[in-house]
């Protein structure tokens, strides 16, 4: 009986004492795998951090592309804008310098033909004149002037060779050269509406301001100074003289009998 007892007391210590070795080798040989695990753990949750912010980062980088891919078809797109208006400008400057060439040849053409007829000033003589008011500091033309304007271009005629001089004046009220200035304006006047009213070319028109000069009254009353306040238009005609010429020239070569 106590042989069976201390049998089983050897064998369960035996026992005992070879769980306790178990455990303790399961434990030696489970922590480095434990510890391994934890370690592959951390380094899949920093990889996952780093992919995440790869992420991030390549998504920050395609917004910056796409904005600065934006700007550029934006830029792509101002800058065939510009050349275009740039053409369309060009172009019209190229139509606006045709358009002068062609107005220069033909005002070339009428000013030689005028310096022929003009060689000779003395040819020249007045053959209309007309003298138009003007208000107080007024560079206007009234109905009346306008009126004297269209009598005298009717006077012209179908004159070929004929120039006109347009002469500025004011009175004495105010300085000189605010005067010369005024009588500039006055006489502006009424070559603008020669040129535009009557078409006659302005080449033929000579034109000057003299201010207080030539005074046509000398008085010092309200009606003399209002006699200054004028333009004085007179033509000049050569047409006379050169028929006169021709007539002449045709005589001279005509057979005697």
């Amino acid at each position: 009986m106590k042989t069976n007892i201390a049998l089983t007391l050897v064998l369960g210590a035996t026992m005992l004492a070879g769980g306790c070795a178990t455990k303790k080798y399961v434990r030696n040989t489970a922590s480095p795998i434990q510890a391994k695990v934890d370690q592959v753990g951390d380094q899949t949750n920093k990889n996952s951090a780093s992919i995440e912010d790869s992420r991030k980062e390549i998504k920050a980088v395609d917004e910056r592309a796409e904005t600065g891919i934006s700007a550029a078809k934006e830029r792509a797109m101002t800058a065939d804008n510009h050349a275009g208006e740039a053409m369309t400008k060009a172009n019209e400057a190229n139509g606006v310098a045709t358009e002068a060439r062609d107005l220069s040849h033909k005002n070339t053409s009428e000013i030689d033909s005028l310096r022929n007829v003009v060689a000779n000033i003395d040819d020249y003589k007045p053959v209309a004149e007309t003298a138009v008011q003007f208000g107080f500091n007024k560079d206007k033309l009234t109905p009346e002037a306008q009126e004297a304007l269209d009598k005298l271009a009717a006077d012209k005629g179908n004159m070929k060779r004929f120039v006109v001089a347009v002469e500025g004046f004011t009175d004495k009220t105010g300085s000189p050269d605010y005067n010369a200035a005024l009588s500039q304006r006055r006489a502006n006047a009424v070559v603008n509406y020669l040129v535009t009213k009557h078409d006659i070319p302005l080449f033929r028109i000579y034109m000057v301001g003299l201010g207080s000069q030539k005074p046509a009254d000398e008085g010092r009353t309200r009606i003399a100074r209002s006699k200054n306040r004028r333009v004085e238009v007179r033509i000049y005609s050569a047409d006379q003289t050169m028929a006169s010429s021709g007539s002449r020239s045709s005589s001279a070569d005509a057979p005697t009998r």
